[in-house]
């Protein structure tokens, strides 16, 4: 009877992924429905009820999860010694509970927040025409962007803008958020879920400076890597919270917010972080142009990333090209055919920002 149940719930699933997709083709219904109604009010419960807690409760749950499943991968394996007798209905019946737990987190991790992957998206809500774009248009980006780093480096410098503490940066980006949904209503906040990772010295190892946790509604940001970088990463995130899945919308959502921040500290983490996305991509048009906008970085900047550098060396192993290339899978099969380098395609917002607005 169990047997029969199980398969009853495997193809029930299997009926409910298949719903699931053809929801997902269209990207209007996805946007007016889903990303603008049902999942706004859904995160913002979420962060009601865990943005209260200073720890958090989705990295809590995550780590009690790694031992459950280590436990149960070393009670299949001394099941298999104890009763070899059994082991092909053990398999069997191991593989088809897999597949329903596979399915059913699926589902789950859809319905609280990957849908978004299907909506139309940042470029839509601004009226952003997103076209080709050449070595000319990198060019012209590259320059822009060399200029406002080494401003807002210099900014902060005759300042003295530092990261105190990461509430500081958390409070920094908040406020960003705030003015900047005086511009663009959509980017309002009306909860806050934003913590410091428990696992940030794995993140570091790991290669993660980051994550949104769909299941709880909080923002994960390593408070371990270097302080000037963490502001972006945290408007990175809270843009993940609001519904912007891909990684490129996210960058963009969190250019967005520091262009109209009054936190110099802030733009220069973001301008630094897109100055080094548009220079990769000039890089695979022309390298010469873009070790010369490279080199044009005031010396300031130069240390920060001798800082970078350091900090990735001293942290490097053969673990985390395993965790990058699982990662890469994963956005590529949530509309980032891209992979990894779907983080590199804010960029192409960046230049068709500029052709409509004329600036950045």
């Amino acid at each position: 009877m169990k047997a029969k149940k199980r398969a009853i719930l495997f193809f029930s699933l299997i009926i409910s992924c298949l719903l699931l997709h053809f929801y997902c083709w269209d990207k209007f219904r996805v946007e007016n429905s889903y990303s603008s109604h049902l999942y706004p009010f859904f995160s913002d419960l979420l962060r009601r009820c865990y943005g209260n807690f200073y720890f958090s409760i989705g990295d809590l749950i995550y780590g009690l999860l790694a031992c459950w499943i280590i436990w149960r991968m070393a009670k299949a394996v001394r099941s298999i010694f104890v009763q070899p007798d059994k082991i092909t209905t053990s398999i069997a019946r191991g593989i088809l509970n897999l597949l329903n737990v596979m399915m059913m987190v699926y589902l789950l991790f859809n319905f609280c927040w990957g849908i978004n992957y299907d909506r139309k998206g940042i470029a839509w809500q601004t009226g952003i025409e997103m076209k080709e774009y050449d070595s000319m248009d990198l060019k012209k980006i590259n320059e822009l962007l060399l200029e406002k780093v080494n401003q807002s480096k210099m900014s902060c410098s005759i300042n003295t803008l530092t990261i105190v503490s990461d509430q500081d940066v958390f409070k920094k980006a908040i406020a960003a958020y705030q003015k900047s949904a005086d511009t663009f209503s959509f980017l309002k906040f009306n909860h806050i879920a934003v913590k410091p990772s428990l696992w940030g010295w794995l993140g570091n190892y790991l290669g993660y400076t980051g994550y949104y946790n769909p299941f709880t509604g909080e923002a994960q940001v390593n408070t371990t890597i270097p302080p000037f970088t963490q502001p972006f990463i945290v408007c990175h995130e809270m843009a993940h919270q609001l519904g912007y899945a891909k990684e490129s919308e996210a960058n963009f959502v969190a250019y967005l917010v520091s262009k109209y921040s009054d936190d110099e500290a802030l733009k220069y983490s973001t301008y630094l972080e897109l100055f080094f996305y548009a220079n990769r991509n000039l890089y695979e048009y022309d390298s010469t142009s873009a070790i010369h906008y490279r080199d044009k970085l005031n010396s300031l900047v130069k240390q920060d990333i001798k800082t970078i550098i350091a900090f990735n060396l001293a942290h490097k192993n053969n673990i985390e090209p395993l965790i990058t290339w699982g990662y890469d899978l994963f956005l590529k099969s949530n509309q980032q055919p891209k992979g990894m380098l779907s983080y590199n395609q804010v960029t192409a917002f960046l230049i068709n920002y500029y052709r409509k607005f004329g600036s950045i």
